[in-house]
């Protein structure tokens, strides 16, 4: 935010919320940015061919002992998290719909902030 201040020829001393600088600069949120990145890399694991070493990485599913304590947070139960919450596309339709490029790229580019994100307020 401090450059975007910057940009806009602020100061913090001018009071002037953050949301406000954003709307006037046209930046996009940071949070959407990473989703969006993250949704980009779920549709190159699915769109890569059988044997390649991070699509395989991706589908594994390790056996053995875990430690104590709460389970991590897998990566790819995330991921399928975060594509039904913003695309409302469910994990058994994932596959088919990221291997059409065009179409996974347009629901990219069209993802709304998330709702319990704080930003939706700000951007209408």
């Amino acid at each position: 935010m401090s450059f975007l201040c910057r940009v806009a020829g602020r100061s913090f001393r001018d009071r002037v919320r953050s949301s406000v600088t954003q709307k006037e600069l046209g930046a996009e949120l940071l949070l959407l940015h990473i989703e969006r990145g993250q949704l980009r890399w779920l549709g190159n694991l699915f769109q890569t061919p059988p044997g390649c070493l991070p699509g395989e990485v991706f589908q594994a599913c390790p056996t053995g002992k875990r430690p104590r304590g709460r389970p991590r947070t897998l990566w790819r139960d995330y991921v399928s998290q975060l594509a039904w919450e913003c695309l409302g596309i469910p994990l058994e339709e994932l596959e088919e719909v990221s291997g059409e490029r065009e179409v996974w790229a347009s629901l990219l580019r069209m993802l709304p902030p998330r709702p319990g994100s704080g930003y939706a307020e700000d951007n209408e």
